[in-house]
């Protein structure tokens, strides 16, 4: 299985000619979502979803397919009856050609005066082994995960739960996302402080792919 990285908090999987498209938001390179053959959704905040965009892809591929939590869906699945599956905590289904498991219930607190909108994370299974993309919440599968997609520095999250959060999944490797609000500094900052100078994250391989770059799962 082949994971690109298409900015913040998106990116892609691909393997044997299907290809996987989690949170392409206002955030992401503008081609996230070209060329996929579903499109998986974790909330409804722009950095996640940019509806504008989600729109173009439906429209121009009948073949594209949404699975999201209940207030996306109902932004699209007006225009687009029977192609925006509404998805919730405990479901199991087949994306694409892919396993998917759905975890997890509300956004991450930001602040207790905003109100926590639905979150979802999604456990994708090839041959690569699992790939889960919490979100915008520090959910915890209940399962093994090989890799783990991590939201690297958010309003929602300090740097020690970050750590604690690698820690308690013990993932073989994590990659960065939702990593669009640093800058070169912040990310230099970062990535030593996920590797050998920082307080550790066991067993877990930690990473960062560029906007654009791809990497072979196995």
């Amino acid at each position: 299985m082949e994971l690109t990285k298409k900015g913040h908090a998106c990116v892609r999987l691909t393997e044997g000619g299907r290809t996987l498209v989690i949170d392409p938001g206002a955030f992401s390179e503008p081609d996230a979502a070209v060329g996929a053959d579903a499109l998986l959704i974790t909330h409804e905040h722009p950095d996640h979803f940019d509806e504008g965009r989600l729109r173009t892809a439906l429209e121009a591929d009948p073949g594209l397919l949404v699975h999201a939590p209940r207030a996306v869906a109902e932004r699209l699945e007006g225009a687009f009856p029977g192609r925006v599956r509404v998805v919730g905590d405990g479901d199991a289904l087949e994306v694409a050609g892919f396993p998917v498991e759905v975890h997890g219930e509300l956004h991450a607190v930001i602040h207790p005066d905003l109100p926590r909108v639905t979150n979802v994370g999604y456990l994708v299974t090839a041959e690569g082994g699992s790939v889960f993309h919490p979100g915008d919440a520090f959910t915890v599968p209940g399962r093994p995960v090989d890799t783990l997609l991590l939201p690297l520095a958010a309003p929602w999250s300090k740097f020690s739960e970050v750590v604690e959060y690698v820690r308690e999944l013990a993932p073989r490797r994590a990659f960065a996302v939702h990593d669009g609000l640093l800058s070169e500094i912040g990310l230099t900052v970062y990535g030593r402080n996920m590797g050998p100078q920082g307080p550790g994250v066991g067993p877990t391989e930690y990473a960062r792919l560029a906007p654009g770059e791809s990497v072979t799962l196995a």
